[in-house]
């Protein structure tokens, strides 16, 4: 009995000091102080520890995989049943205009070269460019050219030298270039003249005659950012000249110009001015002239995605000799009917043409002593047209007008033998149409250029006129109808070959009869008709090295000795060959 008490309190004992515990932890959980005037009792106690979970064993699979390497058969695909066809998806995106890159030979070259060539009529070809590349935004150089031919007729000579330096550097704000030159042409009144019978040379000791030109520009302008809304472009410009032939006939020339633009967001106000010198002096001081004029043509312009409409005026004032001042109108407008594919402009003005002995001579070099030299005022010019392209492989320009014009320069023949007034009749005057009612000009003009892939390149223009004139019968020298064009061909990155085509309509020449000892014929004067022609050239170049190559060019290969003027028939066929070498 004894012994069960004990077990008892042992029990009893255990359980009470378990329930102390437990009170203990949860007094030390919650942070409550015991009351000391309270007993501890022992009734309960918890026991805390770790949580550790324990995941029961995955089921796993017991099978090994095969590691055996097995390829199967692949069979042999063909998609050309599959039809190539672009799905066609309205997106409203506009086509990405390409930039047209300018014809060049596929081959790398340097602008530098030598050219030497020879060919039949002893002709004799020499030119040399040579540029400093070294600098990015500095470039000069000198360049030089010599060029001389003889025909059959006695007196049929031509050479021509041209040599000058030029520098061109661009800064920040501006870019700066100039050229300095002097050029050379010598020829021969070889003029085909015969008497009334049409059996006597009247001209059996050809004259000769010489042009020398020492000419000078310089530019100044500006670099505008083409983003830039509020920009400010200007440029200014010099040019000048001292032209003579082989009689004492000169002219010199200074003339400087410029221009001013403002751009303001939608439209641009801005202004041109130039003034120019000429001084003509003759061997005997007939035909001396100051003739001198001063242009100011100041403008708004208004631009917008698919219009640019010009509104201006053109103040010219001559003065010299003569003192005239005019007011023209100065109206263009462009607009895009179908944006880069098509355009129509128009337009209307005037201006005053200035006479120029060195223009009329580079035109025709057969030219009379003493001869007149007036200015052409344009009282109206309207024109209107088309041009446009499509990509970079084709553009296209039309353009009609129609002129009133008061002095238009023509070339006549001389109406006097050697012995009267030192005129010849295989001499030209320049007359002027237009002094008793204006002379009237109709005109279309046409361009075009294809490029049909990059080894193949073709280009033309075409002009055809109409002349309603008041003092004289015909417009003497001037073509009623001309076409110009030209194809490129890249055959591959060593040879390629060019080609030149140039015709000419019908023009009128008034000429007289004359005596064998030259005298004229009196009321002999009459109207003839100067033929048409045709004139291909081509030529070809292959490149044996890199830097070295060989040349050969054709001109008149029709073999027609066609005339340009009266009494002037030009050179035959004619082939020039030779080397070239580029560095």
């Amino acid at each position: 009995m004894k012994k069960l008490q004990n077990r008892n309190v042992k029990k009893y004992t255990l359980a009470a000091l378990l329930m102390g515990v437990g009170l203990n932890s949860f007094a030390q959980e919650t942070g409550k102080k015991n009351d000391p005037e309270k007993p501890v009792t022992i009734d309960s106690f918890d026991v805390v520890r770790d949580y550790k979970p324990i995941l029961a064993d995955a089921v796993k699979i017991r099978r090994s995989p095969d590691m055996t390497n097995k390829r199967e058969y692949q069979p042999k695909l063909n998609y050309g049943n599959i039809i190539d066809k672009k799905l066609d998806i309205n997106t409203g995106l506009k086509q990405l205009n390409v930039q047209e890159i300018p014809f060049a030979q596929p081959f790398e070259h340097s602008s530098n070269y030598v050219k030497f060539g020879i060919g039949n009529y002893n002709t004799i070809l020499g030119e040399a460019y040579l540029a400093s590349e070294q600098f990015e935004n500095t470039r000069f150089g000198l360049f030089a050219k010599h060029l001389s031919q003889k025909g059959n007729i006695d007196g049929q000579k031509f050479s021509t030298q041209d040599v000058g330096i030029f520098g061109r550097r661009v800064l920040d704000a501006v870019t700066v270039k100039g050229t300095i030159g002097y050029n050379r042409y010598g020829t021969n009144f070889y003029g085909q003249t015969f008497d009334q019978p049409g059996t006597t040379l009247l001209n059996t000791t050809p004259d000769k005659q010489t042009f020398t030109d020492i000419y000078l520009n310089g530019e100044l302008a500006s670099n505008v950012d083409p983003k830039n809304e509020q920009s400010v472009s200007y440029s200014a410009k010099v040019d000048g000249y001292l032209f003579k032939d082989a009689y004492k006939a000169k002219e010199n020339s200074f003339a400087l110009s410029g221009y001013l633009n403002k751009r303001m967001s939608a439209f641009n106000v801005g202004a041109n001015v130039s003034v120019t010198m000429n001084d003509v002096k003759n061997e005997n001081d007939t035909a001396n002239v100051k003739n001198n004029l001063f242009l100011i043509n100041p403008y708004i312009r208004f631009k917008g995605d698919n219009y640019n409409v010009t509104l201006g005026a053109n103040l010219t004032s001559e003065f010299g000799d003569q003192s005239r001042f005019n007011v023209f109108p100065s109206v263009e407008a462009d607009f895009s009917l179908a944006p880069e594919y098509i355009s129509l402009f128009a337009g209307v003005n005037g201006n005053v043409r200035q006479g120029s002995f060195r223009n009329f001579a580079k035109e025709n070099p057969y030219l009379a002593p003493n001869v007149k030299i007036a200015n052409s005022i344009e009282k109206l010019n309207v024109y209107g047209g088309l041009k446009g392209n499509a990509g970079a492989t084709f553009g296209y320009k039309v353009k009609v007008f129609y002129k009133q014009i008061e002095g238009l320069p023509l070339f006549k023949n001389s109406a006097f033998g050697n012995g009267q007034d030192g005129y010849i009749p295989w001499a030209f005057d320049v007359v002027y149409d237009g002094q008793i009612n204006k002379a009237k000009h109709m005109g279309l003009e046409g361009e075009i250029n294809v490029r049909l892939s990059q080894l193949v390149n073709l280009g033309g223009k075409v002009f055809i006129d109409d002349y309603n004139l008041s003092d004289e019968e015909e417009a003497w020298g001037l073509p009623k109808f001309r076409l110009q064009a030209n194809a490129r061909f890249n055959i591959s990155d060593k040879f390629f070959v060019d080609a030149e085509l140039s015709s000419q309509g019908n023009t009128y020449a008034y000429v007289y009869n004359y005596n064998t000892d030259g005298s004229r014929v009196a009321d002999s004067g009459h109207k003839v008709t100067i033929a048409s022609f045709a004139d291909l050239n081509a030529g070809a170049e292959y490149r044996i090295k890199k830097q070295f190559g060989v040349f050969v060019k054709a001109n008149n290969i029709f073999g027609k000795e066609y005339q340009r003027y009266m009494y002037y028939p030009r050179l035959g066929f004619n082939v020039i060959g030779g080397l070239n070498y580029s560095f």
